[in-house]
């Protein structure tokens, strides 16, 4: 049974909060790119539409803002399903790759999340969606990345988000066999390896042998989370159980000593130094902390769940100047740290974690300059100060993350960053 979800915020916080999170709506409602012409990037037709940065990702906003009940309920309904709509036709003109982030796959996510909550699912759209997935995942070896952004990971949360449709539950199953496929065995348990190709461009050069990527974006914290939610939805659990038992043990060799001042490295590769990882959902400690939780819940085991409260615990007394990105985004800045906090919270019932994501969320209000950007916020992309409209690190999330702070519905669209399983009490 699931606890209710409580708003953090209250009073000039709380009416802060609220507003910004109005006034980004206001200005996504076009839904529309805002990449200069110089610096937009490859593919911008799919950015436009996608998840990660485009118009199915700024639906979400309109869409829970109408859940909450704000001013012009359903006039943001309206928005959001029209962005939702015209994310779907653009999608049926591309050539979009079976990413979640920056696929259709977060397309058909959306839909299927919103279906229930904002519209009726009369028709299921989503059922040849399920076909062409099976069929990609029929493919032995599994060729593509593994993580939550553009791998299989990614599809698995897509999966978990149609059950308990029998397709939906055959494509998780098929992720799960493909996640063991890929694993590594090692004596302290199961690894996933990135090629360099499959990392950050900023570390290839660094890093040109590959490495093993810990956080959740792009590393093994996401297949933790993964097999935590299938083991709790009972797909493919005897497998997913024993997977991540052993994920989970080769994660947990890699934490360091609490004197180190963080817990995780951002990558692991034998002989290398060790690379403090910064603190965000994408990388490091805080969003291995959600994981350990996610799979401590799913699968029973109280050793996790104590494990995720001492990471997310130190996580919450590290210094603000360790955030990770140029922006307040949900990916790498304050406002994602705050509503991992936020989650943490109400799910542990842990006050230091609390008074952690009412800091960073103070912190990302204090990043808004009236006048600029959207609704006053922006993200550095290639060198430059950007007005990114976006989901992952933009003023979308933003302004998700602040509405979850106010709200008293539970802010389910964090299942896309593998978050909303924490609430579940350990039993």
């Amino acid at each position: 049974m699931s606890l209710p979800w409580r708003p953090l915020l209250a009073g000039e916080a709380a009416a802060r909060a609220l507003a910004a999170a109005g006034d980004i709506a206001a200005v996504t409602a076009r839904g529309v790119s805002f990449y200069p012409r110089n610096l937009r990037p490859e593919g911008v037709p799919v950015w436009e539409n996608a998840l990660s940065s485009g118009r199915v990702g700024q639906c979400l906003l309109h869409a829970y803002l109408a859940l909450h009940g704000a001013g012009a309920g359903d006039a943001h309904a309206d928005v959001a399903i029209d962005l939702l709509d015209q994310a779907t036709e653009a999608a049926a003109g591309l050539r979009l790759g079976t990413s979640l982030y920056l696929g259709f796959p977060g397309i058909a996510w959306t839909a299927a999340h919103l279906a229930g909550r904002l519209f009726a699912d009369e028709e299921d759209g989503n059922r040849e969606v399920d076909e062409v997935l099976l069929r990609s995942l029929s493919r032995s070896p599994w060729e593509g990345a593994y993580d939550l952004f553009t791998g299989l990971v990614g599809l698995g949360v897509y999966a978990l988000e149609r059950l308990p449709r029998p397709a939906a539950a055959q494509c998780l199953e098929a992720v799960v066999a493909q996640l063991a496929r890929r694993a590594e065995r090692h004596p302290e348990g199961a690894a996933f390896f990135s090629p360099v190709g499959d990392l950050p461009p900023q570390f290839r050069g660094e890093l040109p042998q590959g490495a093993y990527v810990l956080g959740m974006g792009q590393g093994v914290a996401g297949v933790i989370a993964l097999l935590g939610a299938a083991c709790q939805a009972g797909v493919a659990a005897p497998a997913a159980r024993s997977l991540l038992a052993a994920t989970v043990s080769w994660l947990l060799a890699r934490e360091r000593p609490p004197e180190s001042g963080y817990r995780f490295p951002q990558f692991h590769f034998s002989g290398a130094a060790a690379r403090e990882s910064p603190l965000a959902w994408r990388v490091g400690d805080l969003g291995i902390a959600a994981s350990l939780l996610l799979a401590a819940r799913g699968a029973g085991e109280p050793a996790w769940e104590a494990a995720g409260r001492r990471v997310a615990l130190a996580a919450a007394a590290r210094h603000p100047d360790l955030a990770g990105g140029a922006g307040a985004g949900l990916s790498d800045g304050p406002a994602g740290i705050g509503h991992v906090f936020n989650r943490l919270y109400q799910a542990t019932g842990e006050t230091a974690l609390a008074e952690a994501a009412r800091r960073w969320l103070d912190q990302a209000l204090a990043q808004r300059t009236p006048g600029v950007g959207i609704a006053g916020f922006r993200i550095t992309y290639r060198g430059e100060w950007l007005d990114e409209p976006g989901f992952a690190r933009g003023a979308t999330g933003i302004g998700l993350a602040l509405l979850a702070a106010v709200s008293q519905v539970d802010p389910a669209w964090d299942r896309a960053l593998l978050l909303s399983t924490l609430p579940i009490p350990l039993s």
